[in-house]
């Protein structure tokens, strides 16, 4: 059978690959392995459930979950109960689960433990098509609510009536085609209520062709799975490891992948830029801190690291003294990150938001390649890629096989290709008119260009430019890597739109703040008193004064204000994937803002 859907792909690979290892995670302080076979009959039985329950072919089922093993086994029970998924990011209130659920039709949803259903639970009544709730984990009650039951449950009642069902399983996976929905994924976006994006089989599996053709991978390779699988980023991670045989481990959550890492020893990893930005800033802090000697090691390795970087990316050969002394900077220095990183590292994928240039050259000159890409949602989310062997820094990469890329008047990208979801927005024609057109170009809302070899440079949100109250252009997002590139600097929003110079709310990293009051004598531990202390303020004048250097007179930064507290998901100030919501920061700190034009 042609592996032209995804549930297709999925039983190809268990019959192909049936004793291999495909998921990894963490139970009661050991890693536990699970075949493509074991992985397979979870996924049949769970299929065979939802049919029990009435699941017609396309329904749509929702997934409250954060990442973990269960999420890709339930995306595949209901790809290939014919279903349609709807994913939901765990981080979401209450009344914005009832949004997505009410608007999407879901008849059923998994959650992921007790805390995810006392979310639904307390809209319930919102949500008259709902028929059943299913609780992935750690849900133990000896009368459970009409309608909820356990995921062994629904496993056992897959079990008990597979032969009565089995024939239309078979039925559905064979008769589900490449036209057919496949998933409704809303869109976490930075600005209003969340638009359904309608997901065919065909624009995946177009765009997994297209991500391996870029992306050389091995049958067999680790991968450690951290993202939220609510993104489509992260869903196309976990998608590429069934179409290659990878194994998925999945990281037990964020705080937790400083020991994950070394634990699984992954191949590659898939990342948002927040991650890297950790990573650097604890690498350039623990340099700092050491002895002069130290320091100097380090400079010294990081200065022959950018050699040898340089000489790579122009695809020249590394002379033989300088190779020495690549393997003399890496014993001494680099070897300690890529320990850290699992030691297996062969390169880790950017993406979700813009990463530094600085940061990308950094890993570079330590030995550890990041390549940047870049998609949305409407794009099942790739459209272009930095190949190991072809990428520029500062680039999202070219386009990948079979994708179209143009460059409007006004400088917006806009995107043409199998992989491109052009149903558009579930429900919302008008949406939908104003960024599909007709003949399949997509407008992104990115400003970018293409360079002479076809990388292309994001330089912003269409929507995020700021213009001046002289008319000139700025892009937040450059200067806010700039500063973020600073450890000692977590997060940063530039303002500015329609005012006479552009401002900045700046948030500090907490660990090198007591680091540097406590060398500086500062007696004060009270945050907002800190922030306003003379010595710190000092420090942040000086990164903000030493970036302005680089940026036209228009675009520099003229006054800033440093926030007691960093921006946070559970704040409401950041989107799942660690982008700043703007919309949300500028109400928040109104007030802050307006002083500083005071």
């Amino acid at each position: 059978m042609a592996e032209d859907t995804l549930a297709k792909l999925f039983w190809s690979r268990v019959e192909r690959s049936a004793d291999k290892p495909a998921q990894q995670f963490k139970q009661g302080g050991a890693w536990q392995t699970r075949t493509w076979r074991e992985v397979g009959t979870a996924v049949r039985e769970l299929a065979l459930g939802l049919i029990a329950l009435g699941r017609a072919k396309g329904d749509t089922v929702a997934l409250l979950s954060a990442s973990r093993a269960e999420w890709v086994q339930a995306d595949f029970a209901i790809f290939s109960a014919g279903c349609i998924t709807v994913p939901v990011y765990p981080s979401y209130p209450p009344d914005l689960i009832a949004y997505v659920m009410r608007d999407a039709g879901a008849r059923t949803i998994f959650v992921e433990d007790a805390g995810q259903l006392a979310k639904v639970l307390e809209v319930r009544d919102q949500l008259p098509q709902l028929e059943h709730i299913i609780v992935v984990s750690g849900y133990e009650a000896p009368q459970p609510p009409k309608s909820v039951m356990t995921w062994e449950t629904l496993r056992r009642m897959g079990r008990d009536n597979a032969e009565v069902h089995k024939s239309t399983l078979a039925e559905r996976v064979t008769t589900t085609g490449p036209e057919d929905v496949a998933s409704i994924v809303y869109t976490s976006g930075t600005t209003g209520p969340p638009k359904g994006v309608v997901q065919t089989h065909g624009n995946h599996v177009a765009a997994l062709a297209a991500s391996t053709m870029a992306t050389p991978v091995e049958e067999g390779w680790v991968h450690l799975l951290f993202l939220p699988l609510a993104h489509s980023f992260a869903r196309l991670e976990s998608f590429l490891g069934v179409a290659h045989g990878l194994t998925t481990a999945f990281a037990e959550n964020l705080d937790k992948l400083r020991d994950n890492l070394p634990e699984t020893r992954p191949h590659f990893i898939c990342s948002v830029p927040r991650v890297f930005e950790k990573v650097y800033a604890g690498v350039l802090a623990t340099a700092q801190a050491g002895s002069p000697l130290k320091r100097r090691i380090f400079d010294w390795a990081v200065a022959v690291g950018r050699d040898v970087s340089r000489h790579q990316q122009r695809g020249q050969p590394v002379p033989s003294a300088l190779e020495l002394k690549r393997k003399v900077a890496h014993a001494l220095v680099f070897s300690k990150l890529h320990a850290r990183l699992g030691g297996r590292l062969q390169w880790a994928v950017s993406g979700g938001a813009p990463l530094a240039r600085d940061i990308a050259e950094f890993f570079h000159a330590a030995g550890i390649l990041l390549l940047e890409g870049y998609g949305l949602t409407e794009t099942c989310p790739a459209l272009t890629f930095n190949r190991p062997d072809r990428y520029k820094f500062g680039s999202v990469g070219q386009a990948l096989p079979g994708i179209e890329l143009k460059i409007a008047t006004d400088g917006e990208i806009l995107a043409r290709g199998p992989n491109v979801a052009t149903r558009g927005y579930y429900k919302q024609p008008e949406a939908t008119r104003e960024v599909f057109e007709p003949d399949g170009w997509f407008h992104t809302g990115d400003i970018g260009r293409i360079d002479e070899n076809g990388f292309l440079f994001i330089t912003d949100r269409k929507k995020d430019l700021i213009v001046t109250a002289g008319g000139m252009n700025i892009a937040p997002q450059n200067i806010e890597n700039l500063l973020k590139a600073d450890p000692f600097i977590s997060q940063v929003m530039v303002h500015g739109d329609r005012r006479p110079y552009p401002v900045a709310l700046i948030t500090l990293n907490p660990d090198e703040l007591g680091k540097f009051a406590r060398e500086q004598g500062v007696l004060t531990t009270d945050p907002s008193a800190l922030v306003r202390h003379p010595k710190i303020v000092e420090r942040v004048a000086r990164t903000v004064e030493e970036k302005n250097t680089s940026l036209q007179s228009y675009a520099k930064i003229k006054k800033f204000s440093i926030l007691p507290s960093d921006f946070t998901l559970e704040g409401g100030e950041l989107t799942p994937t660690l982008k700043v919501k703007r919309k949300v920061v500028y109400e928040k700190y109104k007030r802050e803002l307006e002083g500083l034009y005071a």
